[in-house]
């Protein structure tokens, strides 16, 4: 081995050892106790959102919960309470800028100053393109997109007067990665993603830290509220069957306490369950070659037809294939999530 070389590898080893000392030191510097902060979770009463809802009460979090829903805030509320944790259910359109501020002044009044954000509201339209409308993006860019933007926007100004706070945005391997048949939620997931980074490098000056979360498949229990369109049972055995399969998809408890952990330690993005981490990382060396996966992909999908641009939610569109053995996991995080109200 030559000089160069050698001296090639000292410095490559030298910096990798830099960076490793640097990461260890930046995760000591900004390590929250979650303990009594104040904690906003929207979508909070059912799926990925109720469950990290326990998982901050565990963390002995003041947790508020917004969801549009009260029957499932009420269940909600039941549950986390029957685990010896105070949570405060608020009723709240997200979409809708007044109702987030009202909202989450009474978590003010009632809480405190909010310590923590998780926008983790969603919806999920399913279809081909021909049976989209434009009422279907512009939904999932108010949700995904509008809504996490009028809350931080409610929330920063005391953050700042607080010197500090977490933010967490939900977004999705859907934010970094197109997937047929769901361009609404792709193009709203990739909207929250560039703004979730670019707001990190603007508030990291003032101790408020963004983390993005990038999960991939997750057993919530969830496919049953997403909506289906065109050859709509078709569309929900794919997803639905799909999304159950363990090796494909992440618990939704792993996920949550992924996430949890990535909020205290004010890490900057995360992507969440092996499969979505080695496609990144192929979308990022092979584009084309991904390209052409997912387009043979999409050929596989159930073509337009069906219902057309009508929507039914996953609980309307049963078929043989789901419910059914392939999509056990997925029933039962469905009744341990409050995801079983039509």
């Amino acid at each position: 081995m030559n000089g160069s070389l050698k001296s090639a590898m000292k410095l490559a080893a030298g910096a990798i050892g830099g960076y490793a000392a640097w990461r260890a030191t930046m995760a000591w510097s900004r390590a929250y106790d979650l303990r009594n902060k104040v904690v906003v979770i929207t979508g909070g009463s059912r799926g990925l959102g109720l469950v990290l809802a326990r998982q901050f009460c565990a963390e002995g979090s003041r947790v508020a919960i917004l969801a549009r829903d009260e029957n499932e805030l009420e269940l909600a509320r039941i549950d986390l309470e029957g685990q010896g944790a105070k949570v405060l259910p608020l009723s709240c359109d997200v979409t809708r800028e007044e109702d987030i501020a009202g909202c989450l002044s009474i978590v003010r009044d009632e809480l405190g100053i909010v310590d923590v954000l998780v926008n983790n509201a969603g919806v999920i339209q399913v279809g081909p393109l021909d049976s989209l409308t434009m009422a279907d993006f512009e939904e999932a860019m108010a949700t995904h997109f509008w809504a996490p933007l009028y809350a931080i926007r409610a929330v920063v100004p005391h953050m700042r007067r607080h010197m500090g706070g977490r933010i967490v945005n939900i977004a999705s391997i859907g934010g970094q990665i197109a997937v047929p048949h769901l361009l609404p939620y792709c193009a709203s997931k990739f909207a929250l993603v560039g703004f979730s980074d670019g707001l990190r490098s603007e508030l990291a000056k003032d101790g408020i830290y963004i983390t993005t979360v990038c999960p991939g498949m997750m057993r919530t229990g969830s496919p049953r509220h997403a909506l289906f369109k065109g050859q709509h049972r078709a569309e929900y055995a794919w997803f639905s069957v799909l999304g159950a399969q363990p090796l494909l998809s992440l618990s939704a408890d792993r996920a949550a306490r992924q996430i949890v952990n990535a909020c205290r330690a004010g890490r900057a993005k995360i992507t969440l369950s092996l499969p979505a981490k080695l496609a990144v990382r192929a979308e990022a060396l092979a584009p084309e070659l991904t390209a052409w996966i997912t387009s043979m992909v999409n050929t596989c999908l159930p073509a337009p037809g069906g219902i057309g641009r009508k929507s039914l939610p996953g609980a309307a569109s049963t078929s043989a294939w789901s419910p059914s053995a392939l999509t056990f996991l997925n029933e039962v995080a469905a009744r341990e999530n409050n995801e079983m109200l039509p």
